[in-house]
């Protein structure tokens, strides 16, 4: 049984679909690729996507990172998910 994944700028997706999906800025820039998303466990809330970033592209993002340099993008900046998962930057 798959999770959904439901955010307001969203279509209803199976959260597993998302997992190592590239994820592209919307001004076409490859970010690096999705490592996990984070939950609100008391709403079920999606909050933020953890992505791993391509070293080798040397692009630096303006969002926090994790203790392991992983980006925290909110899942409210998705804008689409396709072949890539599309955020605003």
């Amino acid at each position: 049984m798959g999770v959904r994944a439901v955010t307001a700028d969203m279509p209803d997706i199976l959260a597993e679909n998302l997992s190592g999906k590239a994820v592209m800025g919307s001004d076409g820039t490859e970010l690096g690729m999705l490592y996990n998303i984070t939950m609100n466990l008391k709403t079920g809330e999606l909050v933020d996507l953890l992505v791993e970033p391509n070293e080798e592209l040397g692009v630096t993002l303006d969002f926090p990172s994790d203790d392991r340099g992983r980006y925290q993008i909110p899942v409210g900046r998705v804008q689409a998910v396709k072949d890539y998962i599309v955020v605003r930057r």
